[in-house]
């Protein structure tokens, strides 16, 4: 069979469950990872086949697509940031909404003394894509990664290994820690923040795949992680230090009430590309 033909089939079989841009874009991710093949070549060379093992490689995955597994955990990799990342099930798959939030802190920190050290800690890292985003952008940076997770924090260190940066990973429970041991002049994190109430709105396949640890919270305490994180910023971040949040598009208000009654300042809120509340800033 032609891959162009194929192409169709494989569109008109996901098209009931996703939209056929979407489709289409599950189609060209799979042929450039399994075929090592691009749009253009089929362009350019329309006749290009499938042989029967192909078929039978292709037909699995819309198989699995069909049971809504995302194609990054079927690949086995996504793309963050302009870098390669392994993502599986012990990880949450990476968003366009956070690297706005890295964007923000990268563009923050050429503020900076460009010969100054700067010490970075990324907590609840998941597969390391803030952390790794940031150590790779940011001159003179060190960078700390947390995680509850040693699963997690498996597939960051490879990450880590494989976009060759050098991270200190920490395994830890964020909420028993009293304190983090030495300052940062960066605490960065995007923890749990979907509550429960919120989970008819997550999409199946995120809530049928993706771990919930690293995504719900309860609904009467929505903001726990924020709060504890915030505790250990006030103690933790040097003066004038910067506290950077990913947050839940419905507690921008909460959130900058929290940073206030913490005493920090120059706090900020910003929307992603979709408009909403997604990034919160404060200074301590």
């Amino acid at each position: 069979m032609k891959i162009r033909e194929y192409r169709s089939y494989f569109i008109q079989e996901l098209t009931p469950i996703f939209d056929e841009g979407e489709a289409e874009s599950f189609f060209y991710l799979i042929l450039e990872e399994k075929q090592q093949l691009k749009r253009i070549d089929l362009a350019l060379q329309p006749d290009l086949e499938l042989n029967e093992n192909e078929i039978v490689i292709w037909n699995s995955f819309l198989e699995q697509l069909k049971q809504e597994i995302p194609v990054q955990y079927l690949l086995g990799k996504t793309s963050f940031y302009g870098l390669d990342f392994e993502v599986n099930s012990n990880v949450l798959i990476p968003r366009p909404e956070t690297e706005e939030l890295v964007e923000w802190i990268i563009q923050n920190s050429k503020i900076s003394v460009e010969d100054k050290k700067i010490k970075i800690l990324d907590i609840g890292t998941g597969s390391g894509c803030i952390a790794i985003s940031l150590a790779k952008n940011i001159k003179n940076s060190k960078v700390f990664a947390i995680d509850i997770s040693h699963k997690a924090l498996a597939t960051a260190k490879k990450n880590a290994e494989n976009n060759k940066v050098e991270i200190t990973f920490l395994q830890e429970n964020i909420l028993v820690t009293t304190d983090l041991n030495q300052n940062f002049d960066i605490i960065v994190s995007n923890p749990p923040y979907v509550r429960n109430l919120e989970k008819q709105e997550v999409k199946k396949n995120v809530l049928d795949n993706e771990p919930h640890l690293a995504l719900f919270v309860e609904d009467n305490d929505a903001l726990i992680f924020y709060k504890k994180i915030t505790e250990l910023a006030k103690k933790n971040l040097t003066p004038s230090g910067e506290l950077f949040f990913e947050i839940n598009q419905y507690l921008g208000p909460e959130m900058i009430e929290m940073l206030e009654k913490m005493n920090f300042h120059n706090i900020e809120l910003r929307k992603d590309i979709y408009g909403n509340d997604r990034m919160t800033r404060g200074t301590r």
